[in-house]
């Protein structure tokens, strides 16, 4: 009940993005079942029924992303002063996170399951002059467990990565402070009144003052050297698994399961580079005597690299694998017949939802900060031209790295 409570008095900006995720588990879900609705109709070839379920894992990961990235930022179900003394303790709260995302997710799975049931003529005939009878086995019995076991992959485990993410830490260990506290505690200090008098110039820091003497955001993220290993085996697979050339990556198992493991390591090694990658764009915008707008752009990256950084490995993933797919076949690929485009909307919205999503919970984790430097003095429009500023850092270097992963995954059957 507390958890339909909180759902039902979110903020409209919170229920759209648990509507996505709604929205992007019913398209995961109307995959899983058209998988097992392709097994159905041809029980003489287990190998690429098997494959094309093992395609799935693609957008089932692109969903469970999103909704713990959604799940971090619910306002609802964040620690507050005063709750534990009315039971509301992290526990708890991290398991009200959980089942929230659960109910959406469950519920995205019924809607999958009434259409899916629907488009194969199960509820009032079939629909579309029996189109949907080609890849959903319309007239065979479907097994009711099987497809309720497929559903119930997803809101499992979305619900577990929520309550494993957002657990209770053990409150004995000392946590690592991140640059914004370092820094709210810096700007706050100079905001303070000095003990003796002084100067009215020297009575408070200015604000372009206190970006030069805070301290310096936290070391370079790990995994950078991993990744960059990961990501040339990824694309090694992928080079070796096109040189057949096939009409189609699932027209045989052996060439599809080598493109699906090849674009996974591709897409893990993007990720694992892409937080070093951002930490580094920081660098580049602070070196050269960099002034207050400069200074403050490239710490909030440096600050923020995991946070963003890896959503926009996922990005650049997802995109260099479309643009490669593109690029070996005349078309793309119909492997899934009708459910290609419902797979590329579910990895597509899913990756660019989940990238607004941690902009918005990078904001959220420095609204301390912008209130305390616009409190010093510092103009709205810095603040802004420093976000634009990092924006285009960012694009400058991931969209030439996303064109260059794309061609040398292309790269073998064009020459």
């Amino acid at each position: 009940m507390l958890a339909l409570r909180l759902t039902r008095a979110a903020r409209p900006a919170v229920q759209l993005r648990r509507l996505l995720v709604a929205a992007a588990s019913a398209g995961t879900g109307f995959l899983l079942l058209g998988s097992l609705g392709y097994a159905l109709d041809h029980p003489q070839t287990p190998g690429a029924a098997a494959l094309r379920l093992a395609w799935c894992v693609v957008p089932l990961a692109a969903t469970v992303y999103l909704a713990l990235a959604v799940a971090r930022t619910d306002p609802g179900t964040r620690p507050r002063p005063g709750l534990s003394a009315v039971g509301l303790g992290p526990g708890r709260l991290m398991a009200v996170s959980a089942l929230t995302t659960l109910l959406a997710c469950a519920l995205g799975s019924l809607v999958a399951l009434a259409v899916f049931l629907h488009l194969r003529g199960d509820l009032t005939g079939m629909p579309f002059d029996g189109k949907g009878a080609q890849f959903l086995a319309a007239g065979r019995h479907l097994p009711v467990p099987a497809a309720l076991t497929l559903l119930a992959l997803l809101p499992l485990a979305a619900s577990g990565a929520v309550a494993l993410s957002l657990r209770p830490r053990d409150p004995r260990r000392p946590a690592a402070k991140g640059t914004g506290t370092r820094w709210y505690a810096v700007l706050h200090k100079a905001e303070a009144p000095a003990e003796a008098p002084v100067e009215a110039e020297e009575e408070h820091a200015g604000w372009s003052d206190v970006l030069t003497v805070a301290p310096p955001p936290r070391e370079a993220p790990a995994g950078f050297p991993w990744g960059v290993a990961a990501l040339a085996v990824g694309l090694a697979v992928q080079a070796y698994a096109n040189r057949a050339a096939p009409a189609s990556v699932l027209a045989l198992p052996v060439e599809g399961s080598a493109v699906l493991g090849g674009w996974l390591l591709t897409a893990l090694g993007l990720v694992l580079a892409a937080p070093g990658l951002t930490y580094l764009c920081g660098k580049v915008l602070q070196s050269a005597q960099p002034g207050a707008l400069r200074l403050l752009a490239g710490r909030v990256l440096m600050s923020e690299a995991t946070r963003i950084g890896r959503p926009l490995g996922v990005v650049c993933a997802v995109t260099s694998a479309a643009l490669a797919t593109t690029a070996v076949y005349d078309q793309p690929a119909a492997a899934f017949g009708p459910l290609s485009t419902v797979a590329t909307l579910v990895v597509g919205g899913c990756t660019l939802a989940t990238l607004l999503t941690a902009a918005v919970e990078a904001r959220q984790s420095r609204a301390d900060t912008t209130s305390a430097l616009l409190r010093l003095g510092a103009p709205a429009t810095m603040l802004r031209g420093s976000a634009a500023l990092r924006a285009g850092a960012l694009i400058a270097l991931f969209v030439p790295l996303t064109l260059l992963i794309a061609y040398l995954s292309a790269l073998p059957p064009t020459n």
